[in-house]
């Protein structure tokens, strides 16, 4: 754990690229006075960092954007989504509140008790979560005002099993998944990262996951901000849980990198 881990970072890309890798749920990293709200016990903790943390997903976009012909922006999330999760919607019209599973977490990926459920979320989602949304909402802008457009790849991974917090856990796995927005995924986009993906197995859809993030600003309402999420079944590339890398995340890297080119054109 860290007393003061950067809470995240905006990795610059090529002037004339208009996608930005969005990587929010690959660090492990809680500061102090977080670590003091969460009442697992060291070992419960690191079991439970496990289980939730997208492992590995900030590689495979680090060497994506090393591969791509035309850099990719790539904005990362240094801490862990158990400090809040910047893709939670931070009030009632998020669904994962009925699993405590909100913009600041207060039970685990096994439903136990992360942390007391009196726990006031504001100081949370007041330090961390609103700069990162409006950290988000700026890159965006920047990529809409040198190129046009602005295309939002949200790099994500899910275990192989469903786990007892996943409300749509009960259908396909494939190795992996593509969360689409109605308005802001085009069939263009889809198409480009299924055939991306190709060399990596089955590709799906907005399943066990759906959705993909765009900044409330924009959300439903500039269509010149395209999103993807990308979900990555574990075990195609690392020993689930928290275990080390393995050689799919080359191919997994690089079929990431043919979307990006594919999206710079």
């Amino acid at each position: 754990m860290h007393d003061t881990p950067p809470s995240f970072e905006l990795l610059p890309g090529a002037a004339e690229s208009p996608v930005i890798l969005h990587v929010p749920h690959a660090a492990r990293a809680i500061p102090a006075v977080v670590r003091a709200g969460i009442v697992l016990d060291d070992a419960e903790l690191e079991r439970e960092l496990d289980h939730i943390t997208d492992a590995y997903t900030d590689r495979i976009a680090e060497a994506a954007a090393g591969l791509a012909g035309l850099t990719p922006w790539r904005f990362v999330n240094r801490l862990s989504r158990l400090v809040v999760d910047p893709e939670r919607f931070p009030d009632e019209r998020e669904e994962m509140l009925a699993v405590g599973m909100g913009a600041v977490y207060t039970r685990t990926t096994h439903r136990n008790v992360l942390r007391p459920s009196d726990t006031d979320p504001e100081p949370l989602v007041e330090r961390y979560f609103r700069p990162y949304a409006e950290a988000m909402r700026k890159a965006v802008a920047d990529r809409l005002a040198a190129t046009g457009r602005a295309v939002i790849i949200d790099v994500h991974s899910y275990p192989g099993a469903a786990l007892p917090y996943e409300l749509h856990g009960e259908g396909p796995r494939p190795p992996v998944c593509l969360g689409t927005d109605s308005f802001h995924t085009s069939p263009e986009l889809t198409g480009l990262a299924r055939a991306a993906f190709a060399r990596c197995g089955e590709t799906g859809l907005d399943s066990p996951f759906s959705g993909a993030y765009v900044p409330l600003e924009f959300h439903g309402e500039d269509a010149r901000v395209g999103a993807l999420m990308v979900e990555i079944r574990r075990d195609t590339y690392m020993t689930e849980p928290g275990g080390p890398a393995g050689p799919g995340l080359d191919r997994l890297a690089g079929a990431l990198a043919a979307l990006v080119d594919g999206l710079g054109r």
